[in-house]
């Protein structure tokens, strides 16, 4: 009966040690700059049919911006949610200026449509989590 018992616990402990532990972000895997630059840059040529000239310029774009956002990230982590969101606004702003620029109309038309579905698919992900601190 005793050897059950431990073969039971041994069990059991082996398992929830192998499922390990995932945080808060789940199995996400942390990437690299690089690997988000290139990430973007496929989903974006896949999506919008760039051609050579448009993924160069978008990829020193996007490699710029990824940087700078990283940088940020590591300045102020704290900075006041008011200024924050102001100085995205205008990021986001002066970047879909960029885009404008170097994609068609129709491609504009479409990363438009694009960021509008990622920011909703952010805003249910952030309800998600709202409901389940709730809960």
């Amino acid at each position: 009966m005793k050897k059950l018992i431990i073969t039971a616990l041994l069990v059991v402990s082996f398992t929830t040690f192998a499922q390990g532990k995932k945080g808060h972000k789940g199995d996400r895997e942390k990437l690299t700059t690089e690997q988000k630059v290139d990430l973007q840059v496929k989903k974006m040529t896949s999506e919008l049919a760039l051609n050579e000239t448009q993924v160069k310029e978008i990829r020193t774009l996007i490699e710029k911006e990824v940087a700078k956002r990283d940088e940020k990230k590591r300045e102020d982590r704290k900075a006041a949610s008011k200024e924050k969101k102001a100085e995205m606004k205008e990021e986001q702003a002066r970047i879909s200026a960029e885009m404008k620029t170097i994609l068609t109309t129709e491609q504009y038309s479409k990363w438009e449509k694009m960021k509008e579905e990622r920011k909703e698919k952010m805003k249910e992900k952030m309800q998600e989590r709202k409901e389940k601190k709730q809960n």
